[in-house]
């Protein structure tokens, strides 16, 4: 796949009900503790952080190019919610709004290259 899912976020109230959810029903290793971004084998499951915030999932998918990847976005009629940000430990991620609302992340997971410098940084966690 070219454009691989490298990571999910699953956010809810109860984080620690949320793990064992997804532990139970799918065998995910779901935690605050899983990295970011790492290379998928072919047929691996991305990486799940559970975080503390109102119920949404959002997927991250890996691009070349965060700027080549916006401005397709906006070409076939999504928008840019998050500008690129730089999180150290992790790559350069910005989201995204499909044509019918649905947030997608795009996540680049090495350094930034100078002509897609991101707007902020983010401390590692």
């Amino acid at each position: 796949m070219t454009h691989p899912v490298v990571h999910f976020e699953i956010g809810g109230r109860d984080t620690e009900r949320l793990e064992h959810f997804y532990a139970d029903l799918f065998g995910w290793k779901v935690s605050p503790e899983t990295s970011w971004g790492r290379d998928l084998d072919p047929g691996d499951t991305p990486d799940g952080t559970v975080v503390r915030t109102p119920p949404h999932v959002t997927i991250y998918v890996r691009v070349a190019s965060i700027v080549a990847a916006l401005d397709r976005v906006a070409e076939l009629g999504g928008t840019c919610v998050t500008p690129p940000t730089y999180h150290r430990g992790v790559g350069t991620y910005a989201h995204v709004r499909d044509p019918e609302g649905n947030l997608v992340g795009l996540l680049r997971p090495d350094e930034p290259t100078p002509a897609e410098q991101p707007r902020a940084t983010v401390a590692e966690s």
